[in-house]
């Protein structure tokens, strides 16, 4: 009775469009509350104890560096480089727009913030050179979310804290299935151009090439100082978000001279907006999880699924994959792992399945989320920088998520895309 009354709170407070973070820990003690037997002291230290982690705090030093990036110069200098080598083929600014999303994953570790730093430079220049406006915002909402899967991701960062993984070993993994993802976006979208014959810009010559290159060689050595610090074992990932952050403002003042101190105000309010929202989340869902755990629901779930004859692990791969779709529908990546990974991790061990190689899987399900109505935050995010309708992005959109279920199932049966690279540093 206790796990309807939750259930059926949550999703009427959802349905009332208030935020996730609050539906979750408003149903949880209002739930907590009525049976009356439960120490409502309990639901404030659980909130401390989750937000109360050395790991997490990467995710502040990771967003403000992405924040920097995307308004300090250093995403417009990279952009600039990428079309002087590349936009004068046919698809170039489809391929200068994807690229530049996966050098911008590799730093910021944040799905909406590449869409919005990407998009809001390539939209109309795609549009002035002959690109559909749909077929552009369907594409950088979609090449956007290899935000979450090219490391450092912060849904990674929160998969590690929950499943007690190690940081390190998800971001590895996310490397070689995140460039492959890139390589199949980049193949379908210069086909895609080839047949509607976009158009395609003036070669650059190779003084404009040599000269961008200079100019964006300090912002492309960024993903190199990030992954080279946590890979050689010099720092922690929360060590290299700040690192990060560090060296995003020391160029972005000094090198670029893009912003006055004057003007960061706006950064840091975005930075602490998008965190504040992250951690509000984290702690929401961990409140929700305190009531599963004392309910055994996880146990409950586990058992039962693994009373099926027929469960297997394709079977499992499947299901989950069925499920993460229709939460995605409604909830936030962040929020979909840390209410379904306590019930999934113990069905996941008794299966044998590796759970690094289940992340990798569980991210593309949530990058396909990122996409899809009525909640998908990249859509949105589009939506609002090309002030187009929400169905206008998602049509633009849909092949590009076709490409990525396929390239889902290719990583499902092939788990050593994954764990190739966190093997080898063992």
């Amino acid at each position: 009775m206790a796990t309807i009354l939750l259930f059926s709170s949550f999703a009427i407070l959802l349905l009332l469009r208030v935020p996730i973070a609050v539906s979750l820990i408003a149903a949880t003690t209002f739930v907590f509350w009525m049976d009356g037997s439960f120490s409502m002291w309990t639901i404030p230290q659980k909130i401390f104890t989750s937000m109360n982690s050395v790991t997490l705090m990467a995710i502040p030093g990771f967003v403000l560096a992405g924040t920097i990036i995307a308004k300090g110069g250093i995403a417009k200098y990279l952009i600039e480089c990428l079309r002087s080598w590349i936009g004068h083929v046919s698809g170039g600014l489809s391929v200068v727009t994807i690229v530049a999303c996966m050098f911008f994953a590799a730093i910021s570790g944040s799905s909406p913030a590449t869409a919005a730093a990407i998009g809001s430079i390539m939209i109309p220049a795609m549009v002035n050179a002959g690109y559909s406006k749909r077929y552009a915002m369907g594409l950088v909402a979609s090449a956007g979310t290899l935000g979450i899967l090219i490391p450092p991701s912060i849904p990674l960062i929160v998969y590690g804290v929950v499943t007690e993984q190690s940081i390190g070993a998800l971001f590895m993994a996310g490397v070689i299935p995140g460039i492959g993802l890139t390589i199949c976006l980049i193949i379908y979208a210069i086909i895609y151009a080839r047949i509607k014959g976009y158009g395609k810009l003036e070669k650059a010559s190779w003084s404009e090439r040599i000269s961008s290159s200079k100019k964006a060689i300090w912002g492309a050595f960024l993903p190199v100082l990030i992954l080279g610090c946590i890979y050689s074992g010099a720092t922690t990932p929360t060590e290299a978000s700040i690192v990060s952050s560090v060296y995003a403002v020391i160029i972005s003042l000094f090198v670029y001279k893009e912003r006055s101190l004057q003007k960061w105000k706006e950064i840091l309010n975005e930075s602490i907006g998008i965190t504040a929202m992250i951690m509000l989340i984290i702690a929401g869902a961990m409140t929700f999880s305190l009531f599963m755990t004392q309910e055994q629901i996880p146990q409950a779930l586990a058992a039962k699924m693994m009373a099926m004859e027929s469960l297997d692990v394709v079977l499992f791969f499947v299901l989950t994959a069925i499920l993460f779709f229709i939460l995605g529908m409604f909830l936030e990546s962040s929020s979909i792992m840390l209410i379904t990974l306590p019930l999934l991790l113990p069905i996941m061990i008794t299966l044998g399945i590796n759970p690094i190689h289940f992340a990798i899987v569980m991210i593309i399900n949530m990058e396909i989320a990122q996409i899809t109505p009525p909640v998908g935050l990249n859509l949105f995010v589009i939506g609002g920088i090309a002030k187009s309708k929400l169905d206008e992005v998602f049509k633009g959109a849909f092949p590009f998520i076709i490409v990525m279920i396929i390239y889902m199932i290719i990583v499902m049966a092939f788990p050593e895309l994954s764990l190739w690279l966190p093997n080898r540093s063992v």
